[in-house]
């Protein structure tokens, strides 16, 4: 993998419940509607689509132009998700939430300014969930 190797660990406070940022995190509908990605795409070859709602090994990929990262679930806890990346980001991201609030938590290596995606990632969420209640 070409690039640098980055992290980047970010907290932002949400005027949401912990069940409601679970929900825009763990059901691939409302992830698809705040996720800067134009495709999602299932990674096993038995689903035509994404699942209701995230569960551990299941892997898909995202899309945006010629930028493509895949995803595997690594982790659900209660309010815990780990998801390790390969393709244009060699790593992993997690986030962690409860009420009020959400951080995130990504390293990997990558050409592409990771800082940047993922503040812009968190804004997005923020925004969505506030305006879904």
């Amino acid at each position: 993998m070409l690039g640098t190797f980055q992290q980047s660990q970010l907290r932002i406070e949400i005027k949401a419940s912990a069940d409601a940022i679970h929900d825009s995190l763990l059901c691939p509908e409302n992830l698809q509607k705040w996720l800067l990605a134009e495709k999602f795409t299932p990674k096993m070859p038995e689903m035509a689509q994404m699942p209701e709602i995230l569960t551990n090994g299941f892997e898909f990929s995202t899309s945006t132009g010629l930028v493509t990262i895949n995803h595997h679930v690594d982790v659900i806890k209660p309010y815990c998700l780990r998801l390790l990346l390969s393709g244009a980001v060699d790593g992993f991201h997690e986030w962690y939430w409860g009420d009020g609030w959400i951080q995130s938590r990504l390293e990997g290596v990558s050409i592409l300014p990771l800082k940047l995606a993922q503040t812009v990632s968190l804004l997005s969420l923020r925004e969505f969930v506030t305006k879904k209640k």
